[in-house]
């Protein structure tokens, strides 16, 4: 039984964090399961900017998914948070959703 469930998290893991860049949008684009893999499949995306500007990646393809895959529990988290706010909508993270209330009060007020 461990074996096959240890392959089953390590299916859900490789399949969960896969990620495609866009060119065309500036997005990268990835899966989220709201209901785990037995359940729909949501197409959501993340800004170019955040992945540079919040995750450290660098202006290229492969540092762009890379930033994803590596950040990738955060970003499903705020990802998977949009689409039960608002499913009819399409998911496209921005760099404000990733922003604390302190650090938008900082640059505010500082």
């Amino acid at each position: 039984m461990e074996d096959v469930q240890s392959a089953h998290n390590t299916k859900e893991k490789a399949i969960k964090s896969e990620a495609i860049h866009c060119p065309n949008t500036d997005t990268v684009r990835f899966a989220i399961y709201p209901d785990g893999l037995d359940g729909p499949r949501i197409i959501a995306r993340i800004r170019d900017r955040t992945l540079q500007e919040r995750f450290g990646a660098h202006d290229n393809e492969a540092s762009l998914i890379q930033a994803c895959q590596a950040y990738f529990d955060q970003i499903e988290a705020k990802a998977l948070e949009h689409y039960v706010a608002t499913p009819t909508l399409p998911v496209v993270l921005a760099l404000a959703d990733f922003s604390s209330p302190c650090a938008l009060a900082d640059a505010f007020c500082g």
